[in-house]
């Protein structure tokens, strides 16, 4: 009987989403993301949780302007974890396709291909992935979290925890990058010192520390060497490790680290680009305890989570999008920072009665358009970036994450260097 109800009311659901179709205007809207290459473990849930809000927006009538409701159509393209393929897509998205805006990219280095094609066609792209900051374009709203909204939280946390060496790994590009100069920044200023901080120094010709810690290229898979280092680093006690590791070379990273004998009692691993989704495909048993930072876990237990996880599961059952895996499933910050970035757009659409970018930059700008998402409430800010509920924990045995501390409505500042800077400065 629930069998039949359940395909009933998945019937019902696709009848009313076909029928609000015929009865309303269509605005394309685009999906950028890999959906092959190195970076596909963690974007192709991007495009699904997409997806499903597209459906869920339907379903409810669409996005309505005056008198009139807008059924979203997307039109989904690869950037095959790519950098410059992401420049071609998003100028057929916004040259070819007309959409009115652009759901994408995870790593910096493929936003940043794709600016220069937003800024000149003046497009719009909402961003979600956790990133380094020190950037604001009029073109991208940056759901994702930025430095102080998850590196500097998960840092303090581990000063708290009377942590006092710190050792910085992450995949050689700008977000790993830029996040470990800021991290090395602050721990100097919280008073780690130099020598307790792992991973490395590369200086200029004048002696300025341009780059700290260990980095790795995309796909990487010997960590024997490096995790022996970190082994070695941790040797005296009361270390840790921040990883910003990003796609699959998480997997022979923390097997390795597994292998070692290293555990989170020893030294534990604070991860920024692993969550839920990711944890899927790792050992889960040997990563009990290990720590992520993010600005939703799964296992919220709020009214609005436990409604969007089983509306998302009814989703997965009914739905018929080509490539949308349906089982062992799981849900991760960049994905509801996906799903909130489409609704706080819908918003800002329909109270400024248009679809033209800059009316809707203008709205979003504004300060008063929020989302109460699966994590909490997110608030679009002037400066692009979003208020928003910050979470720590630690990693279970089935791959969910065990809430240790919150902060709440946290503000998105994404310049951090300058300050920190001078604040080091004023200490010599």
């Amino acid at each position: 009987m629930k069998l039949y109800l359940s395909k009933w009311l998945g019937a019902c659901a696709a009848l009313m989403i076909a029928f609000n179709a015929m009865a309303a205007d269509t605005i394309k809207v685009g999906i950028l993301h890999s959906l092959s290459g190195t970076m596909a473990i963690s974007e192709t849930s991007l495009r699904d949780m997409l997806l499903f809000a597209f459906d869920e927006i339907n379903a409810a009538g669409g996005v309505k302007i005056g008198d009139k409701s807008y059924m979203i159509e997307p039109v989904i393209v690869d950037g095959a974890s790519n950098w410059p393929l992401f420049a071609e897509k998003a100028k057929q998205l916004l040259e070819e396709d007309k959409v009115a805006v652009v759901f994408g990219c995870w790593t910096s280095v493929s936003r940043k291909s794709v600016l220069p094609v937003f800024e000149k066609d003046n497009g719009m792209l909402f961003y979600p992935v956790q990133y380094e900051g020190e950037e604001l374009s009029k073109n991208i709203f940056y759901t994702a979290e930025a430095v102080n909204q998850q590196a500097t939280p998960a840092v303090d946390y581990l000063l708290a925890q009377g942590k006092k060496k710190f050792y910085l790994i992450g995949t050689d590009y700008v977000y790993p990058q830029t996040t470990n100069l800021i991290l090395y920044k602050y721990l100097l200023l919280h008073g780690i010192k130099l020598e307790d901080i792992g991973g490395g120094l590369r200086k200029d010709d004048s002696g300025k520390v341009i780059s700290a810690g260990k980095y790795t290229p995309f796909g990487h898979t010997d960590y024997q060497q490096i995790v022996a280092e970190i082994k070695q680093f941790a040797a005296g006690g009361d270390a840790c490790v921040v990883n910003t590791i990003n796609g699959d070379s998480n997997v022979p990273f923390f097997k390795e680290v597994a292998a070692a004998g290293l555990t989170p009692a020893d030294c534990p691993v604070v991860s920024f680009s692993l969550a839920e989704d990711e944890l899927r495909a790792l050992p889960t048993k040997d990563l009990v305890g290990e720590l992520g930072c993010w600005t939703y876990f799964m296992s919220i237990k709020s009214r609005d989570n436990k409604a969007f996880l089983k509306r998302w599961d009814a989703w997965l059952k009914t739905e018929d999008h080509p490539g949308v895996v349906k089982e062992k499933r799981a849900v991760d910050s960049p994905m509801v920072l996906s799903y909130d970035g489409v609704y706080l757009w819908k918003e800002a659409v329909e109270k400024a009665g248009s679809f033209d970018v800059d009316k809707v930059r203008e709205t979003l700008e504004s300060g008063d358009i929020s989302f109460e998402g699966p994590g909490g409430k997110n608030t679009m800010q002037k400066n692009h970036h979003t208020t928003k509920n910050v979470y720590i924990g630690d990693t279970l045995a089935n791959g969910q994450f065990k809430i240790l501390k919150t902060f709440n409505a946290v503000y998105g500042e994404p310049f951090l260097l300058k300050d920190l800077d001078e604040k080091l400065s004023a200490m010599k």
